[in-house]
């Protein structure tokens, strides 16, 4: 009767233990399912709607498929770490000459894309700017495209959107953040100079041996609207190509600096004329730029094919806050 009886409490005992055990963590002894991350992240949305020039776009956030017509855009995620799919592989800076690897698929020319190739890949972003435009109908069908060319009439509260959208799509918020401030930072340092300095500037393209003109609102017109260079005639006419000039109008205007974009140094078409050729005559020799030793050769590399990107515009700002020494 006895040995019933401790076989009984150790039967209850042990009952008790494992009830215990299997209620641990859980009111009903079940483990608790695995967190697929936190709150705040399962409700963050997956895809954004940018707005740009040309409309609105549905995006996915971190697309794994991008192909980026933009040189400046290039420069920007290649400076984040992001990759990217394919890319128009003429007329690339030698700063980016790694895309010209065939990892990298060619989706044409800058100005033509080659939309066959582009389908092929099945993009799940495409980014454009002006050169490119025309062709936004036609990309779009073939996948999300956004365009994020500078407007150049505001251009750092335009670049700052551009790269603040950049960061969106693929989740590199606090590292935009951190190069806008530093750029922030140049600027401020540069404008100081250029405004203490009390000396003006004329901003001029040369191709094929002619000569065009750009001021403040242009392509160019960083060097005066963000860099608070004094421009020597707030008249030029703002276009894509620059206002037409002669030799005469740069020696009757006499500019304090001249900064010159050489495009037949970077473009593989066409007449193709050196700069300090063209510019090799007896009325630029008598401006005060000539005589001070003041006409800055910019590089085109950066000016002409992929301003607008993280590493272009600090190069840009570094090229003149030299000039300033």
């Amino acid at each position: 009767m006895m040995k019933k009886l401790w076989y009984g409490v150790m039967f209850l005992v042990l009952a008790v233990v494992l009830t215990a055990c299997g209620s641990e963590g859980s009111p009903s002894g079940e483990k608790p399912a695995a967190s697929s991350g936190t709150q705040q992240e399962q409700n963050e949305p997956q895809e954004i709607v940018v707005k740009h020039q040309l409309g609105e776009t549905p995006v996915k956030k971190n697309p794994q498929k991008v192909v980026v017509f933009d040189f400046g855009v290039l420069d920007s995620l290649d400076k984040m770490g992001v990759e990217v799919t394919g890319v128009p592989q003429a007329n690339i800076p030698p700063y980016l000459e790694k895309y010209k690897d065939s990892k990298y698929v060619n989706v044409g020319s800058l100005q033509e894309p080659d939309f066959e190739k582009i389908s092929e890949i099945g993009p799940d972003l495409i980014i454009i700017s002006g050169r490119q435009s025309k062709a936004y109908d036609e990309l779009k069908k073939i996948g999300p495209t956004i365009y994020m060319g500078v407007d150049t009439s505001r251009y750092m509260e335009s670049f700052s959107e551009n790269m603040k959208i950049l960061g969106q799509i693929f989740g590199k918020e606090d590292f935009v953040e951190n190069e806008l401030k530093n750029l922030e930072q140049a600027i401020q340092r540069v404008k100081q100079k250029a405004t203490e300095s009390g000396k003006n500037a004329l901003i001029i393209l040369t191709t094929g041996g002619k000569v065009s003109a750009f001021g403040p609102g242009s392509r160019f017109g960083l060097i005066h609207d963000v860099l608070g260079v004094k421009p020597v005639d707030d008249k030029i006419e703002v276009s894509t190509h620059g206002m037409s000039i002669s030799f005469e109008y740069i020696a009757e205007k006499d500019p304090d600096y001249l900064f010159v974009v050489d495009r037949d140094q970077v473009v593989n078409n066409g007449e193709k004329t050196p700069a300090e050729k063209v510019l090799d005559n007896d009325l630029i020799k008598n401006t005060k730029a000539y005589k001070n030793g003041k006409i800055v050769y910019l590089d085109p590399n950066y000016w002409y094919l992929s301003g607008g990107g993280f590493v272009s515009v600090a190069e840009m700002i570094k090229e003149v806050e030299q000039a300033f020494k």
